[in-house]
């Protein structure tokens, strides 16, 4: 049988059949959509890494460049690579490929090591991180996550899903010592717009509809971000 296969992260097709054969514990169940399945498992590497593998099966989106459908984790993989590149704390990519034959549909497989440390904002909100570190580090967590976002906007790059279940961070350390880091998470649907505003706008509102901010954290959020974006943003 003939397969095609498409290997974009340089490593051998070996390493596909290695990745797509190790099982692990589901963090993202496989649920039908676009066509196939897609779902998230927790592996580890060879030397004991904690790795984050999501598995695809027939799962396409399809555009004027790719009429005929693409898996969804290569669109996934070109914005990991570049948002890397204009220093976006996103997770770093371990393999990314996927393979068709004339029969059957897309396998696919994205492969990236896990954000040791990090959590879902929710979650760290719940867990009573913003009253234990207080209002200057949490102040401090709206800039990075301002910043991280200015800059994708920036480069073009719209998220496309920007829940706040997508932003996680990570603070290490206490008081003025503290550090703190925001990463992005999901770039299933990002993508590339003609325009720098047309990204910002669409990210921002969604961000605004799909999250628990108060009012007062909302003001300083658009605050930050206007500052790192240049410019202000009509309707925030």
């Amino acid at each position: 049988m003939v397969v095609q296969a498409v290997e974009t992260t340089g490593i051998s097709r070996n390493s596909f059949e290695h990745f797509w054969n190790q099982q692990g514990e589901w963090v993202e169940e496989p649920n039908v959509r676009r066509g196939g399945e897609s779902g998230v498992q927790r592996i580890n590497s060879k030397d004991g890494e904690l790795l984050y593998a999501k598995r695809q099966t027939g799962h396409i989106y399809r555009s004027w460049l790719h009429p005929f459908g693409r898996p969804t984790v290569l669109r996934e993989q070109d914005a990991l690579l570049a948002l890397t590149r204009l220093d976006v704390r996103v997770p770093q990519l371990i393999f990314c490929g996927a393979q068709r034959d004339p029969v059957h549909k897309w396998r696919a497989l994205l492969v990236t090591h896990a954000l040791e440390g990090f959590e879902e904002i929710e979650h760290w909100y719940a867990e009573g991180g913003r009253e234990r570190h207080g209002e200057a580090v949490h102040d401090r967590i709206l800039q990075a996550l301002a910043e991280n976002l200015a800059r994708m906007h920036k480069g073009r790059w719209q998220h496309g899903c920007l829940y706040i279940k997508h932003v996680f961070v990570r603070v290490t350390g206490e008081g003025e010592a503290a550090k703190v880091e925001v990463a992005l998470l999901d770039l299933e649907k990002c993508r590339q717009r003609l325009t720098t505003r047309r990204a910002a706008a669409h990210d921002m509102k969604q961000l605004r509809r799909h999250s628990s901010f108060s009012d007062a954290d909302w003001k300083k959020l658009v605050y930050f971000y206007e500052a790192a974006f240049g410019s202000a943003i009509k309707g925030l």
